[in-house]
């Protein structure tokens, strides 16, 4: 069998694992064996921040849609309840933009619940 010099892949591998380190502080960005346990910790706090992102939109959305609501003399929890018996689906997003930017649109919808 043939001798396999794997210098090539070696050194891809070590470059790349550095472009993604680019920005870190300190050593982490040219230190190989730093570099790498940065870079893996880095993807675990990504992955997790992407599902954070979407639980803390929700949860943005339903105070912002409380807030709008509160003056017309009900509360966030009351709202959905009237809206799930009625059968209208608009969801915590669209509910907040409308609390928002167009709140005399909104107090519309909530008194013909």
């Amino acid at each position: 069998m043939p001798r396999v010099k794997r210098g090539v892949a070696h050194v891809k591998r070590r470059h790349n694992l550095l472009k993604r380190a680019k920005g870190f502080k300190w050593g982490r960005k040219n230190r190989i064996r730093l570099a790498k346990t940065a870079v893996t910790r880095a993807g675990v706090n990504a992955y997790r921040g992407r599902k954070q992102k979407k639980r803390l939109s929700k949860a943005n959305w339903a105070v912002s849609i409380n807030a709008g609501v509160r003056p017309l003399g009900l509360n966030y929890s009351k709202l959905r309840a009237q809206l799930r018996v009625q059968q209208i689906e608009l969801d915590r997003k669209s509910l907040a933009e409308l609390a928002k930017r167009f709140p005399a649109v909104f107090e519309q919808l909530v008194k013909s619940l």
